[in-house]
């Protein structure tokens, strides 16, 4: 049963969900609230606790922390490593606070308990081997060994200055980072900044693993709205101690306005601006969701556009999946825009993210198939439409290359195969060619035979984001087969009996890699909704 507020607020008709209503609302949202809607980071969230303390809201991020921990004592999603780098910035900021002047006697039995557990959880984490069997996050390989670093030398200051509570860690074993994770490079980086040189643009989203060097740096510029990185950790490195007497710096504001949306924990990345807008609005036409896009967001949209084209939001880098996405979602609402831009990312065999990415991106390339291939269609007589093509068949035999025996494809943004799947599916089978048929056969197979019983699809449990992506690959891929048809109504009805948990952020769990996991709430409402639509075509 729907909530009546609910009902009321975002979702009401087809049985009970008005889906063009709700998706011009969510078009509307985008240019009310520009920095995008993201779930709250523990990841992030700790490092405030630990480098800002006097941060509005610091008493509120502790609680956060307290009733996000797991059951084993862990943080973040349990399977396949993720729980690694949320558990070690929970920690180290627990210990931060407990180590601290105003607590070290009076902390809370509650404090206390989770640290310790915290702790456990990290030497049964840790003791697992090497970063072989971890996720690859953005910047893993330099958050880890400073967080260990970091907790190590707070452990180590408990025999001088004890903490209630904490005796028994006084004299224990310490932690070891993972082989292959030994931060060689964070001495660069410290140096660099020190000298007052700049570091790789990709690096300032992660600007706090530069420790004290970090602060102030001079090379270091926040953006107009106050952001570094599109970070509140990085931002709260960079501003160190200054802000708690400097209220009216930018980057204090920013701080300011990235807290006051959670009412205490923080997002792991904010702005997100171009990537939420390109994301979603590409999921609602593409599922020929009808909807009016306001003039002013098509115009937001064409002027993020730069020479090098598009980052995911102020304080990022651009890159090819964001520059991509805006191009193809443009073109989709009718106002092409030339993919010129993204030549700079071509390489011999595919498209890069950015320039010395380290890895390979299925859905960029997705991502990039897509805007070349559209913008071939509406503008054919452009004068670098043979450029255009090769681009196409480039993108189209790497894509081909990538799939799993399976028919799924995986992907370095993305702890699902579903989204990746849908990502790849979805470009080749409308711009692929002939070619590219039994590849998004092979994928429409592999989605039909791993739908739960419930109707629901999920890499571990079935969720409301990868039913909707199964969904988008079984009607836009499939050839309208029966057991296709089943398979979508029995995720149509899923989708509909959990309407309710998707208004909710709690209801949509984090499968987004960032430096730990997170939902882009409104990307995925946006995928929901047209999958939704595509289950009454």
């Amino acid at each position: 049963m729907i909530p009546e507020e609910i009902r009321q607020d975002t979702f009401a008709t087809w049985d009970g969900l008005d889906v063009e209503a709700a998706a011009q609302r969510l078009l509307d949202g985008m240019l009310t609230s520009p920095w995008g809607l993201t779930t709250p980071s523990v990841y992030e969230t700790g490092r405030l606790v630990a480098l800002v303390p006097w941060l509005t809201g610091h008493a509120e991020r502790l609680r956060f922390l307290l009733r996000t921990q797991n059951a084993d004592g862990s943080w973040g999603v349990q399977q396949a490593g993720y729980a690694l780098v949320p558990t070690l910035s929970a920690t180290e900021a627990l210990l931060c606070e407990l180590c601290s002047a105003r607590t070290r006697r009076s902390a809370s039995t509650e404090l206390v308990k989770a640290a310790d557990q915290g702790l456990r959880a990290l030497f049964r984490l840790l003791g697992r081997g090497g970063a072989a069997g971890l996720p690859d996050m953005p910047a893993i390989e330099h958050i880890t060994p400073v967080l260990i670093d970091s907790i190590n030398r707070r452990l180590d200051g408990l025999r001088d200055r004890p903490a209630t509570g904490m005796e028994s860690w006084q004299e224990s074993a310490r932690l070891r980072a993972p082989a292959g994770f030994d931060g060689a490079v964070l001495d660069a980086v410290r140096r660099r900044l020190r000298d007052g040189g700049a570091i790789p643009e990709k690096l300032l989203h992660a600007l706090e693993i530069a420790g004290d060097a970090a602060a102030g740096a001079p090379a270091v510029h926040p953006q107009p709205v106050g952001t570094v990185g599109a970070s509140a950790a990085a931002t709260a490195a960079w501003l160190g101690e200054r802000g708690a007497q400097e209220a009216d710096h930018p980057a204090r504001r920013y701080l300011e306005t990235a807290v006051s949306e959670h009412g205490g924990p923080v997002s792991v990345a904010t702005p997100i601006t171009n990537f939420e807008r390109a994301w979603a609005l590409g999921w609602l036409i593409r599922a020929g969701v009808p909807v009016a896009v306001p003039p002013a967001l098509i115009g937001e949209m064409i002027r993020a556009l730069g020479p090098d084209g598009a980052p995911g939001g102020a304080g990022l880098p651009a890159d090819a999946d964001t520059t991509s996405g805006l191009l193809y979602a443009l073109s989709l609402a009718g106002a092409p825009q030339s993919p010129d831009v993204l030549w700079p990312y071509e390489t011999e065999t595919h498209f890069c993210t950015w320039q010395g990415e380290n890895g390979q991106s299925v859905t960029t390339n997705a991502h990039a198939l897509e805007a070349f291939g559209h913008y071939r269609e509406l503008v054919p007589e452009s004068g670098a439409a043979h450029r255009y093509a090769a681009a196409v068949r480039k993108s189209s035999r790497w894509l081909l290359s990538q799939q799993g025996a399976d028919g799924s494809w995986h992907d370095r943004w993305h702890a699902s195969p579903y989204y990746a799947t849908a990502c790849a599916a979805l470009a080749l089978g409308r711009f692929g060619g002939t070619g590219a048929k039994r590849a998004t056969g092979r994928a429409v197979d592999w989605v039909l035979a791993t739908q739960h019983p419930d109707g629901s699809w999920g890499h571990w449990d079935g969720t409301a984001e990868e039913t909707a992506y199964a969904i988008h690959v079984l009607r836009l891929c499939g050839n309208g087969h029966s057991d296709e048809t089943a398979a979508v109504d029995r995720g149509g009805a899923f989708l509909r009996s959990a309407m309710w948990l998707i208004h909710t952020p709690d209801g949509l769990p984090p499968l987004w890699h960032d430096k730990d996991l997170y939902t882009p709430l409104t990307v995925v409402r946006a995928a929901i909704l047209g999958a939704l639509r595509l289950t009454r075509t």
